[in-house]
């Protein structure tokens, strides 16, 4: 009998540890911050791109992107892809080095910007 009760809890937490791992909240939250921002789907606008670039980033990067402060963006579309590019533009990156640009440009300039960064090659 007592094989029978011991099965019975067993079971029981199981199941209990099942429906739990589940319905947890907040997991699927904490695992899309792991992830990082997703891009939005924007349509490539080259000539406001480049005044964004001329507005944010050549005071560390050079009137030409050729780098300065901050490195060379002349070929930065060789190395890193659109979505790369947009998530360290929007969360900045090097522990303060390069700047957080999220809340100061809106997620569609800030993907603009990715994308025709991602030109440069």
């Amino acid at each position: 009998m007592k094989k029978w009760i011991m099965s019975g809890l067993f079971f029981f937490a199981c199941a209990f540890a099942l429906v739990l791992m589940f319905t947890v909240p907040g997991r699927e939250q904490e695992m899309a911050e792991k992830a990082g921002p997703v891009m939005p789907q924007v349509t490539l606008d080259a000539a406001s791109a480049e005044e964004k670039a001329k507005g944010s980033c050549i005071s560390c990067h050079g009137n030409q992107l050729e780098g300065g402060v901050g490195p060379s963006l002349q070929k930065v579309g060789a190395e890193s892809n659109a979505e790369q590019l947009y998530k360290t533009i929007s969360k900045g990156k090097g522990g303060g080095k390069m700047p957080a640009f999220e809340g100061q440009l809106s997620d569609e300039e800030i993907a603009n910007l990715a994308l025709w960064l991602s030109e440069k090659k």
